[in-house]
C-alpha cells in the first residue's frame, strides 16, 4: 500500500469523508504479544500463558492486549498518510474506542482510514480520523476509535 499523499490542509479538506487507505497486514505472534507485556507490566495470563489460554480461556488460545493493538494506529497510520510541507505531527488522542473482537495470536491485523473532519488550530490543523483494525478473515473488526492527529506547518 502506498501513503496517500496530502499536498497540504486545503488537499485533506478536499478528502474529508474519504476512506484513505489501508496499512500492510502485520503478524501478531507470541513475541510481540510477550514483548508488550514486558515494556507495559500487563502480564495477564490471557495474554501470555499459552498453556493456561489454550486450557482456561473462552477464546481458546491467547490474545493481543487491547492497548496492543490500539497502538498500532499510529505505525498504521504512517504507512497509509502522508503530507507535504509538514513540521511536525503529533498524535493528539482518542475520543472513541471500542475493541470489538479479540486478536488472537497468530492473526494477521491491519488499518483502514477515513479522514472524518479537519478542523483549523493555530498553526496547523487536527485531523478526526475514522480508524477501524481489521482482523484477517474476521467478521468484526478487532478494534475501531476515533484517532486526533495535529499537524503543523
Amino acid at each position: 500500500m502506498q501513503a496517500t499523499r496530502f499536498a497540504g490542509i486545503d488537499d485533506a479538506k478536499s478528502k474529508v469523508g474519504q476512506e484513505i487507505g489501508f496499512s500492510e497486514w502485520m503478524l501478531i505472534d507470541q513475541a510481540r504479544v510477550n514483548g508488550f507485556a514486558e515494556v507495559t507490566g500487563d502480564h495477564q495470563w490471557i495474554h501470555v500463558d499459552v498453556e493456561r489460554a489454550k486450557r482456561e480461556s473462552p477464546f481458546g488460545e491467547p490474545i493481543a492486549h487491547g492497548y496492543l493493538t490500539v497502538s498500532l494506529l499510529a505505525k498504521f497510520a504512517g504507512e497509509c498518510i502522508a503530507v507535504d510541507g509538514i513540521r511536525l505531527a503529533v498524535n493528539y488522542g482518542l475520543n472513541r474506542v471500542r475493541f470489538a473482537s479479540p486478536v488472537k495470536v497468530g492473526s494477521r491485523v491491519r488499518a483502514r482510514f477515513v479522514l472524518a473532519a479537519v478542523d483549523d488550530i493555530a498553526g496547523g490543523a487536527q485531523m478526526t480520523w475514522q480508524a477501524t483494525v481489521e482482523i484477517e478473515g474476521g467478521e468484526k473488526p478487532a478494534c475501531v476509535a476515533e484517532m486526533l492527529t495535529r499537524w503543523y506547518f
